[in-house]
């Protein structure tokens, strides 16, 4: 199948033809169809699936068969958890439409409302947003939501981890109810599940992976260690495997402030995103990664999400995520449009019940490899991880030995993180 067997216009087709890309993919190939026949939809689709082309071709698709008169509506609505997500999907909306005769715009958080107000009275037809600035809006009289056609909820399941189920809640009940709805999520939760069945009018099921597993071209390697040589092995790691490009999650804030210096003193150039740092400052950070003027790039998982970089070869967990899911989002990171990815997990015995979490969820025993030198001292035993400060001793736990890793090139120093901040 390629893309022009899917019923889409001459317009949209010469932008898909600009991209380089011709054939669809799984997800795309079963959600357009459903979508063009007008079906609600629950997609469960990993990142890096192509699942945000999957509802935007479609999409506009739909928009362009019927001109608007007169004054703009917004017709379509995609709501997602981020601001980067929410920017790379409008990204997607503007490549895809830009031979048609759309407007649309982002709106989120953490930067001037003005533009967005002034942006959202002079019309629109397409409006990608994150649903706090949304109500934000709603709430202040700049726009209402009563010609919605198209609502899309990308990243569902995020969005309920992160709390937003009432806003979702209150948007939902501002759009028409003959509108359509296309619900995208990594997993099948039973949250996922109610919510789909209180908002989807007999939807169309798609699902391109089995429930909450990860993509079967991301390597997975567990390295034991103990918590105060994790950024020891870090450094070690990047420098004897000459890694150009890699994406770091921390747990905390602070902890990704405190290893992207920490990273830049062992002569590999870091920057750190997290949600105190303004969206201006996140999008610079990113810009600086995408185009290779920094190595590292170290993340919290809120701040990473909407990361879009198609060759991202290692993804490396500092600190595993205390929701399992997580783990699915971040290492999905790589692996995308097709090519093959990396994730390593720096593991110490503080974290063996969130590694049993994460097994569990994904139904893999993910492979641990100790590396020479920084094998962890079985003396050390295990203490609670805490979300919220507190020093912590650091751990370790057993594993069967592999192949050590190349000799590094760099400095090492001491030193570890004892404190743990809010993430």
């Amino acid at each position: 199948m390629t893309f022009h067997d899917l019923q889409l216009n001459h317009h949209i087709l010469k932008a898909v033809d600009a991209t380089g890309y011709t054939e669809p993919t799984p997800i795309q190939a079963e959600a357009i169809p459903a979508v063009l026949a007008g079906h609600d939809l629950l997609a469960a689709a990993q990142t890096g699936t192509g699942k945000t082309a999957a509802f935007t071709l479609p999409m506009l698709e739909k928009l362009s068969r019927h001109k608007h008169e007169g004054k703009r509506h917004v017709r379509a609505l995609v709501l997602a958890p981020t601001r980067e997500l929410a920017a790379q999907v409008h990204a997607q909306v503007r490549t895809y439409g830009k031979f048609l005769k759309l407007k649309s715009a982002e709106i989120y958080g953490g930067v001037n409302i003005y533009p967005q107000t002034k942006a959202l009275r002079s019309g629109m037809d397409i409006l990608v947003a994150t649903p706090g600035r949304l109500l934000d809006h709603i709430n202040q009289g700049h726009l209402d939501l009563g010609h919605v056609e198209v609502l899309v909820l990308d990243e569902a399941d995020r969005m309920l981890d992160m709390g937003f189920i009432h806003d979702i809640k209150k948007i939902i009940a501002m759009t028409p109810h003959h509108r359509q709805t296309l619900l995208f999520s990594a997993t099948f939760s039973a949250e996922i599940r109610r919510l789909s069945q209180s908002i989807l009018k007999d939807p169309k099921m798609i699902k391109v992976a089995a429930d909450n597993t990860t993509a079967d071209r991301i390597k997975q390697t567990i390295h034991p260690v103990d918590k105060a040589k994790k950024a020891d092995l870090l450094s070690y790691l990047i420098g004897a495997n000459n890694w150009q490009q890699v994406l770091v999650f921390t747990r905390t804030k602070h902890g990704a402030d405190k290893l992207s210096r920490r990273l830049s003193q062992d002569g590999l150039p870091s920057t750190s995103i997290h949600g105190n740092k303004t969206q201006a400052a996140r999008m610079k950070a990113l810009k600086a990664f995408k185009e290779g003027r920094v190595r590292v790039l170290v993340a919290t998982d809120v701040a990473a999400r909407g990361i879009d970089i198609d060759r991202l070869g290692q993804v490396v967990n500092f600190d595993l995520p205390e929701v399992a899911e997580d783990y699915v989002h971040r290492i999905g990171r790589t692996g995308r449009a097709g090519n093959a990815g990396e994730a390593f997990s720096l593991v110490c015995i503080d974290e063996k019940h969130l590694l049993h979490r994460i097994e569990k969820l994904t139904g893999n025993r993910i492979e641990k490899i100790l590396v020479e030198g920084y094998h962890p001292d079985p003396s050390i035993k295990a203490e609670p991880v805490k979300k919220r400060g507190g020093n912590r001793r650091r751990g370790s736990f057993g594993s069967h030995h592999g192949a050590p890793a190349k000799n590094a090139s760099g400095t090492h120093r001491g030193g570890g993180f004892k404190r743990r901040d809010r993430a």
